[in-house]
């Protein structure tokens, strides 16, 4: 067993785990932080994605032991003070889910899209997020999602 310590959604977690346990065990099994879905456990669809340090990672294939003095987000630590994020607001608003099962992991990729690119055009979205993938929908109302996320993240957080 490994001790480590890591932050989740802005609460410091230090506990024992075995070297081989994934993040994205340890988020729900651990912590109960079940927003961060397993969808394949290959890295191919993205659901599982969260905040590591700030930036997006497939949780699935990170081990817990390399979160070890970090800082995590989950979808669960989005929201703040009862408000939707602004990007999970765009995604409700622009209905850019259907089962909802990629959902988080979209956000959470998107969120870290518009950081790198605060007015991203279409194909930059598409080709920011082609590591995520959502079996129900045509994309078109998480493109449009995005693009209304980003908007909205400029005029809150300036």
């Amino acid at each position: 067993m490994t001790r480590i310590s890591v932050t989740v959604d802005g609460v410091l977690y230090e506990e024992e785990v075995e070297p081989r346990l994934l993040l994205v065990h340890f988020l729900r099994d651990r912590l109960g932080k079940t927003g961060t879905p397993i969808g394949c456990d290959t890295t191919n669809c993205g659901a599982c994605t969260v905040h590591l340090d700030g930036r997006s990672v497939k949780s699935c294939s990170v081990l817990a032991v390399q979160a070890d003095g970090s800082q995590v987000l989950t979808i669960e630590g989005l929201a703040s003070n009862g408000s939707l994020h602004p990007m999970q607001q765009a995604f409700h608003e622009e209905h850019a889910l259907q089962c909802g099962y990629c959902t988080p992991g979209m956000i959470l990729a998107a969120i870290d899209l518009v950081k790198d690119d605060p007015d991203p055009t279409d194909e930059a979205i598409r080709d920011g997020l082609e590591g995520n993938l959502c079996r129900c929908t045509g994309y078109c109302n998480i493109v449009r999602a995005v693009r209304r996320g980003a908007q909205e993240m400029a005029v809150t957080h300036d």
